[in-house]
């Protein structure tokens, strides 16, 4: 079955400078795949710089890869016609970490609203569309007489995450990429956006891609996990055996920083090194593991070759020499995991 989107060895290269050029890898080889067909909550988890972002802004088609493929529908994302374009861009929505900026400060909040239903003629008359926002504003738990007709900065952070919600919920697509959706506004609010998300997923029907440095809102809200370090998968599996039993030392390093609301247990056993200065800036080929300058574990075989990808257990991988004792699994069928 043709996968919804697909990456297959996907990098991403930064250039900056004007005489002596800096590149950063964001992604290096990634392939994996997302089906809309059992739609579910996947969590992309990872400290900052470890290509989350970017990602995310590939899976959008907001970037370009410097080498590799994105297929939708399995077809090449840059020989889609203008019919596909259109057809990708309402099955793909995004919702932004900071919701402030996605607004016109001189525009009333439906206008993001009135954008997309003019766009894709969703609505026939001015009382259509109105009937079209005030619904998708219910379903997020907003009401439409309070919210409607105000202005950005009258309103709280999270109402005005909760109308992102509700303006890819307008769309009704197959794909939301949700990048840092919570980390911009007030705690008590997490719950509550986070909960239309899984509402969106659960009622709707649609797949969710969660973007997040914070494991602990992944394990709450999503189905499965993968965990990037410098562009490259470290672990991948169903989320309540991610977190509770890491298999990958990076993402045991993860979980040993999240604070747990319990005084007689230690915070932080695990000394995180900080990454070296000479770490290598590669695309693809060069032999070692990322982790290995990091890594309480390390051996001799990291510094040799790349780690493939173990399954370890029947819904998890680890890309680590530590389970060089289980069967290989190739990247781009990560997905088979969770059939």
């Amino acid at each position: 079955m043709t996968p919804f989107l697909e990456l297959k060895n996907v990098s991403k290269v930064f250039s900056s400078g004007v005489f002596r050029k800096k590149r950063t890898v964001a992604l290096d080889g990634l392939s994996m795949s997302i089906s809309t067909d059992n739609p579910a909550v996947h969590a992309i988890a990872g400290e900052s710089g470890s290509g989350k972002t970017t990602l995310g802004m590939i899976l959008m088609g907001f970037v370009s890869p410097t080498s590799g493929n994105v297929l939708y529908n399995g077809k090449d994302m840059r020989s889609l016609n203008r019919d596909e374009q259109s057809h990708f861009r309402r099955d793909v929505q995004a919702i932004f970490q900071d919701p402030f900026s996605v607004y016109n400060p001189f525009y009333p909040v439906e206008h993001v609203l009135e954008m997309p239903i003019q766009k894709f003629k969703m609505a026939k008359s001015r009382a259509d569309a109105r009937r079209l926002m005030e619904n998708a504003l219910a379903e997020v738990g907003l009401q439409p007489g309070e919210t409607l007709g105000r202005f950005p900065h009258q309103l709280s952070g999270g109402q005005r995450q909760r109308i992102m919600v509700a303006r890819a919920l307008l769309l009704k697509p197959r794909l939301i990429v949700a990048d840092e959706p919570v980390s911009m506004v007030d705690a008590s609010l997490r719950a509550t956006i986070l909960e239309s998300l899984r509402k969106l997923n659960r009622e709707f029907g649609i797949t969710i891609l969660y973007i997040t440095h914070d494991l602990t809102t992944a394990y709450h809200v999503s189905n499965d996990i993968m965990v990037l370090y410098r562009g490259e998968l470290a672990e991948v599996g169903d989320v309540d055996h991610v977190i509770k039993s890491p298999q990958h030392p990076y993402t045991q390093l993860l979980v040993d920083s999240i604070p747990w609301p319990d005084l007689d247990r230690t915070w932080g056993t695990s000394p995180i090194g900080a990454r070296s200065s000479g770490a290598r800036a590669r695309v693809s080929g060069a032999a070692g593991c990322k982790f290995a300058d990091r890594c309480p574990h390390v051996m001799a075989i990291c510094s040799q070759k790349d780690p493939p990808l173990y399954r370890v257990d029947p819904t998890r991988a680890s890309a680590c020499f530590l389970h060089q004792d289980a069967p290989v699994i190739r990247r781009e069928d990560v997905d088979k995991l969770f059939s």
